[in-house]
């Protein structure tokens, strides 16, 4: 009797921008109604979609991970949101057994993968949710993946997130859950969040030694990423602009499947033309990654907005499998 393999179950990826400044920087009603309809048409798709397992990758903006220990990537099988923003705080829904199975597979796979059991995650992760399950964050059951995004030398390379993305896909193979992958950020911008090369002592400890902030600290940063972004949409020079052109190019890179010109983009040239915080966009990657490359899937939602108030390339992208 001949045996046949068992049909792979569906599998989607979600490229979805987030800004914290969302709902508190003034923008005009035609940016605000593009946003609106292109998170509409995420959730609806998403919905429809009907996921039964998500993989979330998502940044931090040092409120869950910190320079006395910053890896490259980490798994979370308990993760909360530390509401930061207008972000919502409490609990995400995770799959502990197959974050740890995940972890396991990883290292199996000779990939050195951190764990966190206790994950600390801002809107980085949680704004995603939020728009997609409103702020209770009911989602279907998840695996939180961080990518560090801001502290270099820790920060991965590219090939290295593509790497990753199809040993996940590879996980994701043996489970019988539809799965929706989510990258969470980019694309082009650069906010003002420090660095270790940051002249006062002061504020470098603030990005090492972990702790959470006062409401008077939180309140203050609020503030400061507020005034940036109005700073960006005056046209300030201080403040790095966004790249439309870049942001294009690594959206048709998604959308096409074909990575191996984007993977060989240097490092420095992502903070160079994109900004510093470009580098969150290998959430996208990695996501992207765990779906057939080098293969246009169906696209249904692909949308961009230059949005120098909200310091985001704002882009939004769903594909999904055909079977």
């Amino acid at each position: 009797m001949k045996m046949t393999n068992p049909r792979k179950a569906s599998r989607a990826f979600l490229g979805m921008s987030h800004s914290p400044l969302l709902g508190l920087n003034p923008i005009d009603e035609d940016d605000q109604m593009a946003i609106d309809m292109a998170v509409s048409a995420a959730r609806t798709f998403v919905h429809e979609f009907g996921p039964e397992l998500i993989v979330l990758i998502g940044p931090d903006h040092y409120n869950g991970f910190f320079n006395e220990l910053m890896p490259p990537f980490c798994i979370g099988s308990e993760a909360t949101a530390v509401g930061d923003y207008l972000s919502p705080a409490g609990p995400l829904n995770v799959a502990q057994d197959k974050a740890l199975a995940l972890a396991k597979h990883l290292m199996n796979d000779n990939f050195d993968m951190a764990v966190s059991r206790r994950m600390l995650v801002d809107h980085g992760f949680s704004q995603a949710l939020q728009f997609l399950w409103d702020d209770e964050m009911k989602t279907p059951p998840l695996i939180p993946i961080f990518v560090n995004s801001v502290s270099q030398p820790s920060i991965a390379r590219l090939s290295r997130c593509r790497t990753l993305g199809q040993s996940i896909g590879q996980f994701l193979d043996t489970l019988p859950e539809r799965t929706l992958l989510i990258g969470s950020g980019g694309l082009s911008h650069e906010p003002p969040v420090p660095t270790m090369e940051h002249p006062d002592l002061a504020v470098r400890e603030r990005i090492t030694n972990k702790r959470m902030p006062t409401q008077q600290e939180r309140d203050a940063k609020t503030e400061r990423v507020k005034a940036a972004g109005m700073a960006l949409a005056h046209g300030e020079d201080w403040m790095k602009p966004l790249n439309p052109e870049w942001d294009h190019r690594w959206m048709q890179a998604m959308a096409s499947g074909e990575l191996d010109a984007l993977c060989a983009m240097s490092e420095e040239s992502i903070s160079q033309q994109a900004g510093n915080s470009a580098h969150e966009s290998k959430t996208w990657l990695v996501a992207r990654s765990a779906l057939p490359l080098n293969t246009e899937l169906p696209c249904p939602l692909q949308t961009y907005r230059c949005m120098p108030a909200l310091i985001a390339g704002y882009g939004v992208m769903f594909m999904h499998t055909n079977t």
